[in-house]
């Protein structure tokens, strides 16, 4: 059994320093190991547990890396570290055995990444991503032949990574022979070590890994001009980062790392080094991203040579922290990242460009210190670095939850439900998640995976084209055409017009970048639907087949059956989809007059290339209205419509696929048809559509009072409180109404009275009183404020009002007091034609002070009323003076 040398792997690197203290960590069954970039954990700690877990004679280790460029150099550099040794044969997938040629790749050390296998029966330590890893430990939940489990760059916080730390969790419970490092540059350690460790009080071990202390030079070198707009980082910007790089580059004469959001700008600021900035200088540029080919991933992840031109590599942020680039001692850091964001409106789910954490810059600006002296120059502003948020968020509480829910159902933990996640799912994504599935077919009404599902979960590929990819073979009739559709849409490929007829037509004659690494994939997925295809269950299988012109459009729906979309309009480029969405072909699509279209990648957007949709379509195929429907049959539904028009109820019979209408005819109304009818009425009309008395509007306002300054069980008499309730407090009468009769017929005061809450309506009038009797004798009637107000504290716009003749309240001291004496009442008093005399509601104040003015001015306009001088002593009175002396 082959022995790593741990000497020759860990010669000048910090982390082998702290050897015998991960020894003991690993031995206790789990630990988490933090270490900054630069210290060797990801080269020197994996062999360590290899030789470990081979002193006991048992199997291999896995190591996670977040990345496929990741993986393949981590691999590569540990093999060549180790000097090649262990046989290098036996290695399968594509590729086949390239031996020691390859730094021993297929020896002690192999890689699995999607497509791609490169291990032998000698291989003590595999290196994979998170994703082949958990298909595996959906296949082996048991992982017989390993015997440790490595996860690196845990900090990321992917779906992916999440799953398998909880997962992993749980097969130790049965596995107590397994062990479980989590590795990270930065690392809530105590969290994580709380997560997998034994219980609550007995956290796993940590192991902290103390930096290398090369000095790092930070500098800040702001753009004049915006760094983001719509698309992303702005031409302005990337041209500022191209210029800063080229000049400070040589100003260092060394190797120069350059962080941008996205494979889009990674690519223009390569092009304006090779063309312009860099261009007479010798020096390389080397783009690394996900759709670069892996070869050149390989070659730019390389150090340089002796006599090699110096070297500038233009990433994404995978280069971040999964990967080393020897040889750098620069970095210019653009400030921003690409982060997965949910419009949970529009059910949609995409990367975008965003201002990147502190975490990461800091991260970023540490890759030029690893090795020795470096600088990092930030293009951006101190304030823009002081305003980026701490650290990222956890891919999980916005990502689309489709693959994972099919994980866990495959599991056996639906949901999520019993399972140790550093972050719960969001319940409502979740959810959204689950009735994906079901919709396809992969879990049952309770959440269980079904068989079609215990296959798809397997696949390579994500759920919805692994679905797509056996449905659609079975249904074509056709797996070399069907492989290729899927190779299309689930890698990283583009068509300007979102056109996935003429992408596909691009990549068959090579034209479109990415068409070598399509033709692999597609000979892979074309054979994985080629040994599935005779058994393939169909709920959507057809008994004719579909011409392979339409073939792109029913994969696509095969695979997202909820985006099935029709034109809004004649002539249009705005699409209704069955899931209530809508969004933009772009102008120019050669998608443009299909009626019916299946679609694959939906984008925010605004302004003219949306169309007013506020989304634009990125990648979609024409689908005939006849395949819409057979695919789209789950989702269809017959609803009656029943709505008021012109005084009367009117019902139409509606078969929708999701929101989209297909067909709407009239039937006569039934009984059941009234209530829903008058109500949406209602709802789309505003209360003013009933007859309001004064008694009702009085009581709705005596109550409204009563819910702001008491709250339950008194009810809220908003407009929206009473339109959603409607079919509680006014479903009897219109249930009595017939299909033709008014709703200006209904008694609202009898209505809102079933909304009394009892006992507590035996107060009503002593709480909220109708009348006020003043002195005089009179009952006079309050009018209380707005019921749609809302102040908890009423102000004179929001009080109870009496309106009342001044001499009706000669001699009354106290101002009444209502709702258990929480509120005054405001006096309106009135002259004898009833126009505004004084506003208060502390009479007291009133009688001693303002009264006389008031008298001084009325009492010749009034003679036959009485203005006494003293307002304590005279009689109240509604009468003037000769109908008081009688």
């Amino acid at each position: 059994m082959h022995t790593f040398d741990l000497g020759r792997i860990g010669s000048g690197l910090p982390v082998a320093a702290a050897q015998a203290e991960i020894e003991q960590a690993v031995a206790h069954g789990a630990c988490v190991i933090t270490a900054p970039p630069g210290t060797g954990k990801t080269t020197f700690v994996p062999p360590l547990v290899a030789n470990l877990v081979a002193r006991r004679g048992g199997g291999r280790v896995l190591l996670t890396q977040p990345r496929r460029v990741a993986v393949r150099a981590a691999a590569r550099r540990i093999a060549e570290l180790d000097g090649g040794n262990g046989t290098a044969g036996g290695g399968s997938g594509r590729g086949g055995d390239r031996g020691a040629g390859d730094g021993g790749i297929g020896g002690a050390v192999g890689f699995t990444v999607r497509g791609e296998r490169r291990v032998g029966p000698d291989t003590r330590l595999e290196v994979l991503t998170p994703g082949v890893l958990l298909r595996r430990l959906i296949a082996d939940p048991a992982l017989e032949g390993v015997d440790a489990v490595i996860l690196d760059e845990v900090h990321e916080r992917s779906v992916d990574g999440d799953l398998l730390l909880a997962l992993l969790d749980e097969v130790r419970t049965l596995r107590d022979d397994l062990a479980l490092v989590a590795m990270s540059a930065t690392l809530d350690s105590e969290r994580f070590a709380a997560l997998i460790g034994d219980g609550p009080g007995s956290p796993a071990p940590v192991v902290e890994i103390p930096s290398p202390l090369h000095p790092l030079r930070i500098d800040y070198a702001p753009c004049d001009g915006p760094r983001l707009d719509e698309r992303g980082a702005t031409r302005q910007y990337l041209a500022h980062l191209a210029a800063l790089t080229a000049r400070i580059r040589a100003e260092e004469g060394c190797d120069a790392l350059v962080f941008v959001p996205g494979a889009r700008e990674v690519d223009e600021v390569v092009r304006l080094l090779r063309d312009g900035h860099a261009a007479h200088e010798r020096v390389e540029v080397f783009p690394l991203h996900g759709r670069v080919p892996a070869r050149e991933q390989d070659r730019a992840v390389r150090g340089r040579g002796s006599g090699d031109p110096a070297r500038i590599v233009v990433s994404t942020s995978l280069a971040e922290s999964s990967l080393t680039v020897p040889g750098v001692r620069l970095v210019i850091d653009s400030g921003l990242s690409r982060e997965v964001r949910r419009d949970r409106a529009r059910d949609m789910t995409g990367l975008v460009t965003v201002s990147a954490s502190r975490a990461s810059a800091e991260q970023r600006a540490g890759r030029a210190a690893r090795q020795g002296p470096g600088r990092a120059m930030r293009a951006y502003s101190e304030t823009d670095f002081a305003r980026m948020p701490a650290a990222a968020p956890p891919e999980i509480a916005s990502a689309d939850l489709t693959d994972a829910a099919l994980l866990l159902a495959a599991w056996g933990t639906p949901g999520g439900a019993g399972l140790t996640l550093p972050t719960p799912p969001p319940p409502a994504a979740m959810a959204s998640a689950v009735e994906v599935l079901h919709t396809l077919g992969l879990v049952d009404d309770d959440g269980r995976i079904t068989a079609l599902g215990e296959r798809v979960v397997q696949l390579p590929v994500g759920a919805r084209e692994a679905r797509a990819l056996l449905a659609g073979a079975h249904d074509l009739g056709d797996p070399e055409l069907v492989g290729e559709i899927v190779a299309a849409v689930s890698d990283d490929h583009r068509e300007p017009g979102a056109d996935l007829s003429r992408l596909l037509r691009e990549l068959r004659t090579g034209r479109s970048a990415g068409s070598q690494r399509w033709r692999r994939e597609a000979r892979r997925l074309s054979g994985i639907a080629r040994s599935d295809a005779p058994d393939a269950p169909g709920p959507t299988a057809a008994t004719s087949r579909t011409d392979s012109a339409e073939a792109p459009g029913v994969v696509v729906a095969l695979a997202r059956p909820e985006w099935i979309a029709r034109r809004t309009g004649a002539h249009s480029r705005s699409y209704l989809f069955a899931s209530g969405t809508r969004a933009a072909l772009p102008e120019g699509s050669g998608l443009i007059g299909s009626e019916w279209i299946a679609v694959r990648e939906v984008q925010r957007a605004s302004g003219r290339a949306a169309d007013g949709t506020g989304a634009v379509i990125r990648l979609a195929a024409h689908l005939t209205s006849a395949d819409a429907v057979r695919i789209g049959g789950p989702l269809i539904t017959s609803t009656r419509a029943a709505r008021v028009e012109e005084g009367r109820v009117r019902v139409r019979e509606e078969r929708r696929l999701g929101a989209i209408l297909l067909s709407s005819a009239p039937v006569p109304p039934a009984e059941d048809d009234t209530i829903p009818a008058l109500a949406g009425h209602l709802r789309e009309q505003g209360l003013s559509a009933l007859e309001w008395s004064d008694a009702a509007v009085s009581l709705r306002a005596r109550l409204a009072l009563l819910h702001r300054l008491i709250g339950e069980p008194w009810p809220a008499m908003d407009e929206v409180a009473l339109t959603e309730g409607i079919e509680h407090w006014l479903g009897a009468d219109l249930a009595r109404l017939r299909p033709g009769a008014s709703l200006r017929g209904i008694d609202v005061t009898t209505a809102l009275r079933r909304l009394l809450p009892w006992p507590e309506a035996a107060r009503l009038d002593e709480l909220a009183p109708e009348r006020l009797t003043v002195p005089s004798g009179s009952a006079i009637r309050i009018d209380y404020p707005d019921a749609g107000s809302d102040d908890a504290a009423p102000d004179e716009a929001a009080r109870p009002v009496v309106a009342v003749k001044l001499q009706e309240v000669f001699g009354l001291a106290q101002t009444p007091r209502i709702v258990d004496g929480r509120v005054p009442i405001l006096f309106h008093l009135l002259s004898p034609a009833r126009r505004p005399l004084a506003v208060t509601d502390d009479l007291s104040s009133f009688w001693n002070g303002p009264y006389q003015q008031v008298r001084r001015e009325m009492r010749g306009r009034y003679p036959k009323h009485p203005w006494p001088e003293d307002p304590w002593e005279a009689e109240a009175t509604a009468r003037t003076k000769r109908g008081a002396r009688r």
